[in-house]
């Protein structure tokens, strides 16, 4: 099945740095010449992950964490066992899957692993607790080799098989990477662009003091004084998912798929980079939200933006931004979609053709829009 869900995005964000590089300053880029404002896209994926957990959107048993303090985690779960023991029995059924624990008690480097895959090394330790002799008392650390010959055979391969992915959503999506274990790797099935504003844009500074409350009269001038960088934009968002790679990562369960999908399109809407809202709360949900059902390959349409939008009285930059963006679509779809492509949006700016898809109410029904059609080239 080759079928790619692709997700278009308008979202004007009102002044913010949403997304600060080493400096402090909001990320840009340069993009037809012209300076843009840029979120990365690890940040929306970051934002994509918390809405979904904050919203509920995905059953907490088809997470995913990433975290060193996987051992804590463990500990959590084995609650009625002696600490210290449960302590030495967590390294070696780590060691026995590859996975080392260094002498502050966390893995070597992030781990992104399923719910599901953390309970099942849990229970493998308590299945296997009288098994698991030779494990180091508390405080005697063993290499990984050392630890992983502390366990019998049968549980070396339990531990092993654990690192499926878990059926995790967000690590189906998003995918995971370990250098040194590429057999438990898993590759993305959503890819998603560096969101990109349709127009030029020049930081601005923020000059602010703050005062000492407790200030005597004696004492003039702020307690502190100090600068911050931003920016306002319309931004350009862009993400694809392959449906095909989706089911396989989730281990061809249709159903889990089916409702991931639909959890993904509410949580790619919702998501906002949490960066400085504190002093900004440029809480501003997208104005136009395009779903395009694409068969041929993905099409990212960051190129209607390579003129950037210009400002003009009569009409504001996210309704050009709409137009621009549904203009560059029909030409490219003219010469490189699939006759079978389909296109749904939700559209506050109304500048989107009525002619170009379906539109949708509101955003669940856009989600189970994506779900229904979805599901309709599953059965095929």
């Amino acid at each position: 099945m080759s079928l790619f869900i692709e997700f278009h995005l308008i979202q004007n964000f009102a002044p913010s740095n949403l997304n600060r590089d080493d400096t402090g300053a909001p990320k840009d880029a340069l993009f037809g010449g012209h300076r843009r404002a840029r979120v990365s896209s690890q940040c929306f994926k970051r934002a994509i992950r918390l809405s979904a957990q904050e919203h509920d959107l995905v059953a907490p048993e088809f997470r995913g964490v990433r975290t060193k303090k996987l051992k804590t985690l463990l500990l959590d779960r084995l609650v009625d066992r002696e600490p210290v023991e449960a302590e030495g029995k967590i390294e070696i059924a780590l060691a026995a899957a590859g996975l080392k624990l260094k002498d502050d008690g966390k893995t070597e480097y992030l781990l992104f692993l399923g719910e599901a895959e953390i309970a099942g090394f849990a229970q493998l330790i308590e299945q296997h607790w009288d098994e698991l002799a030779g494990a180091p008392a508390g405080g005697e650390k063993k290499g990984k080799k050392e630890a992983k010959a502390c366990a019998p055979a049968k549980v070396v391969k339990k531990a092993k098989a654990l690192l499926d992915g878990g059926k995790a959503v967000d690590v189906a999506l998003f995918g995971r990477m370990l250098a040194d274990m590429p057999e438990v790797n898993q590759d993305a099935a959503c890819q998603v662009a560096h969101a990109i504003s349709t127009h030029r844009v020049e930081r601005e500074f923020d000059y602010f003091t703050a005062v000492d409350d407790k200030g005597g009269p004696d004492e003039t001038g702020a307690g502190m004084i100090g600068q911050v960088e931003f920016n306002s934009a319309t931004l350009y968002r862009y993400a694809v998912v392959d449906a095909g790679k989706l089911l396989g990562n989730l281990q061809q369960d249709s159903e889990l798929c089916l409702s991931a999908l639909e959890a993904f399109t509410q949580a790619m809407v919702r998501a906002i980079p949490s960066g400085k809202q504190n002093s900004f709360a440029a809480h501003n949900l997208p104005s136009f939200v395009g779903v395009c059902l694409r068969h041929g390959g993905p099409l990212n349409l960051a190129n209607a933006f390579e003129k950037p939008v210009s400002p003009r009285n009569d009409k504001s930059l996210t309704s050009q931004s709409v137009e621009a963006l549904a203009g560059h679509e029909g030409k490219l779809a003219a010469v490189y979609a699939d006759s079978r492509d389909q296109w749904a949006y939700l559209d506050l700016s109304d500048a989107w053709p009525a002619q170009k898809g379906q539109q949708t109410a509101n955003l669940s029904e856009l989600a189970a829009w994506v779900r229904d059609k979805v599901a309709s080239r599953l059965e095929v």
